[in-house]
């Protein structure tokens, strides 16, 4: 039975005011649906300012959220100015994503580099969201699961539309085979609207949501929509 994977990406968005606001509209969402989540696995993962705010958050409403954060540095602790070490991470977040498309492509991050950081996060014994942009692109060793995210599909480029969930599928399946044991998620313009489709694939075990975690009304329905359809698929 697959235990459902849903990691949302905040981005560079938001600030204390806003933060809070979301914190506010999820918690009286969570008390209201009083819905029971069972064999999911949903991530914050915040910009590294809102990281304490957002750990108080949790703890305080009783939320069943863990949080991640969005990249953390391949150096340890010392003269890095601007960096934030897993030392650091390690104080609020239990997770971080490593890869996104969007640093590869807007700060040159290499595999080597990337590789690097995640030697240093499962030192610190954080857990690995490893983002990949096709099955040809590899991942390192410890990774604990692999966020499949085709670049012309994330919302964050000009016309990105998700891809076909029978086609991500196939790619998910060749990354399944070549990385045995390791689930892996879709990411790339994942909505309210087709995030059934995506998770209701064979070998896709949740989604990595951008934009549509940003709202906490349509995060809550995302996730209430993906839990159905697992629970769907099981009966």
């Amino acid at each position: 039975m697959k235990k459902l994977i849903i990691i949302g990406n905040w981005k560079s968005y938001k600030g204390i005011s806003d933060a809070n606001a979301w914190f506010d509209a999820f918690s009286r969402l969570f008390s209201e649906k009083n819905h029971q989540w069972t064999d999911i696995t949903v991530v914050l993962c915040p910009p590294y300012t809102l990281l304490p705010l957002s750990q108080q958050r949790i703890e305080k409403d009783h939320l069943p959220l863990a949080l991640g954060g969005q990249d953390v540095s391949a150096f340890d602790e010392g003269a890095h100015t601007g960096e934030i070490n897993t030392h650091q991470l390690a104080e609020f977040a239990t997770w971080t994503i490593i890869g996104h498309s969007e640093r590869r492509r807007d700060l040159g991050e290499t595999d080597v580099l990337l590789f690097q950081k995640v030697e240093k996060a499962k030192k610190q014994g954080l857990r690995v969201v490893y983002c990949l942009q096709n099955e040809v692109v590899e991942a390192p060793k410890g990774v604990d699961v692999i966020a499949y995210e085709p670049p012309w599909a994330i919302s964050s480029v000009s016309g990105g539309v998700p891809q076909n969930p029978e086609s991500a599928n196939r790619v998910c399946e060749k990354i399944v085979q070549k990385y045995p044991g390791i689930p892996v998620i879709y990411g790339g313009s994942v909505t309210l609207d087709n995030v059934a489709s995506f998770v209701s694939q064979e070998h896709i075990w949740g989604v990595l949501p951008g934009n549509a975690s940003l709202d906490a009304d349509k995060f809550y329905s995302l996730i209430d929509h993906a839990t159905q359809s697992q629970t769907h698929l099981l009966t």
